[in-house]
């Protein structure tokens, strides 16, 4: 019982934040283009967005240990209620800055949450660390169940109700606001070690030269996400010229994904061990 309250705690901070970063999908290309930018300068916001991803990405590990895993969580709330805010402005420098503190957000939300679930998990209460796999599993099954939703979610904003291609990102601001609240209130904070920035970089540099294997898999996942990228960028300007419902074909990516992450679980299980050797 004490696990179940403990995960629930998690759960209440954490899915609503999934929640919010996955209303802002459908629309964010629409948004743009419905500010009458052309696509080479719709193109560079999301270039600033994934440069910002991978530039805060490389300090969010340390810059979370030191300042301390809750503040980073109600920080994230903050800076992405601010980067869903200034889509309102028209002005294309505002909006690259909001790419930005997108960057900043989504580097945060995918280091700080986990971060201070382990410490929690394995330091405070002293639970069986083979349960953070059965807590994590079950964010990742609620994760793929909430991105379905919010496809349907954000078409029913911006298309159903009129509200237009910035409504989606209005409504998640609530979310990330009962996020860091929910933070504030029923967490308690923890810090990680303290090492130096350049030592960190210094042992990845030095893990990623000396295994080729490490390399590989490395250049492997760039190649891939790569394309990934591309077609996020590519798929609105595609779709949208025939109408097609932009949240609901979201929604259906995200079932197609969850659809595929469920084929490989059931290839690699010990029924038909389809296992890569």
């Amino acid at each position: 019982p004490a696990f179940r309250r403990f995960q629930r705690g998690y759960y209440r901070v954490y899915l609503p934040a999934l929640a919010a970063d996955w209303l802002q999908g459908p629309y964010l290309y629409k948004l743009y283009q419905h500010y009458r930018f052309l696509e080479g300068q719709i193109a560079i916001l999301y270039v600033c967005g994934f440069a910002s991803n991978v530039l805060f990405g490389l300090v969010s590990s340390s810059l979370v240990d030191r300042l301390g895993r809750k503040k980073s969580c109600v920080l994230f709330s903050l800076t992405y209620s601010v980067c869903c805010l200034v889509k309102l402005s028209r002005d294309y420098l505002v909006l690259a800055a909001g790419r930005v503190l997108g960057g900043l957000s989504t580097a945060l939300l995918f280091s700080a949450f986990e971060a201070w679930y382990v410490h929690e998990h394995v330091e405070r209460y002293d639970f069986p660390s083979e349960w953070i796999a059965v807590t994590f599993s079950r964010a990742a099954f609620w994760n793929n169940v909430i991105a379905v939703g919010a496809g349907g979610a954000a078409d029913f904003f911006a298309e159903w109700l009129g509200l237009g291609p910035v409504a989606p990102f209005m409504v998640s601001i609530p979310l990330l606001v009962l996020s860091g609240v929910f933070a504030v209130k029923n967490w308690d904070e923890n810090y990680g070690k303290k090492r130096a920035f350049s030592k960190t970089c210094g042992d990845g540099l030095k893990c990623l030269l000396s295994d080729r294997r490490v390399l590989l898999l490395g250049t492997i996942q760039a190649l891939f996400e790569s394309v990934v990228y591309i077609f996020i960028f590519l798929w609105t300007p595609v779709l949208d010229p025939h109408g097609a419902p932009l949240g609901i074909v979201f929604s259906a990516f995200m079932a197609a994904s969850t659809l595929g992450s469920s084929l490989y679980r059931l290839a690699v299980s010990k029924r038909y061990h389809l296992q890569p050797v």
